[in-house]
């Protein structure tokens, strides 16, 4: 499956905030990438908000334009808000409950420890870092990982005991604390 493997950041200076949750600053965060990155300051119109933050929300996951776009359309058939469905659609991949449960200290360290097939959902070995989760799987990550276990908060929706954590619901948009405005993603979509 295709990611990218380019400059990461780069990717986080285009879109002014840490998109991959390495915790370091970023180095020249106000001027944009590129060479006339320092001399453009236009003022952004509708579609190019709406298009930064797709993008924004698109490398934080780490998902490609045509999956990120299935799983809209996937979210747009839901009844209810189309833009939490979405984010519960993203929170729920394998990969992101890995990171979620402090077992990896990036989504991207999360997706090859998934990948290398050292996490199990229901005693199954499971290796699809875009794997969907539901509520009471049991997700297990290898006894040999467990010392990439990061100390870190749990969100409510999971539960995690050293190397065994459970899902106990769907999450929420409230469970996600990145700045994610989810409309303008709608928006976008919905022209």
């Amino acid at each position: 499956m295709a990611r990218y493997a380019g400059p990461k950041n780069r990717l986080s200076r285009r879109e002014g905030v840490d998109l991959f949750g390495k915790g370091n600053k970023l180095r020249r965060a106000d001027v944009k990438p590129g060479q006339h990155g320092a001399k453009m300051s236009r003022r952004q119109s509708g579609y190019g908000i709406q298009l930064r933050e797709k993008q924004k929300v698109k490398r934080m996951y780490g998902v490609m334009e045509k999956q990120f776009f299935n799983y809209f359309v996937a979210a747009n058939r839901i009844k209810g808000s189309t833009g939490e469905a979405l984010v519960q659609t993203l929170e729920r991949r394998l990969d992101n409950v890995v990171y979620r449960m402090g077992w990896a200290p990036t989504r991207a360290m999360a997706r090859q420890v998934v990948s290398h097939g050292h996490v199990k959902v229901n005693a199954q070995r499971v290796n699809i870092p875009s794997f969907r989760v539901k509520v009471g799987d049991e997700v297990t990550i290898l006894e040999k990982m467990s010392r990439l276990k990061e100390e870190s908060v749990t969100p409510t929706w999971l539960d995690r005991h050293a190397t065994i954590g459970k899902v106990l619901r769907l999450p929420e948009r409230s469970d996600v604390l990145e700045p994610i405005s989810e409309q303008l993603i709608v928006e976008f979509y919905s022209k």
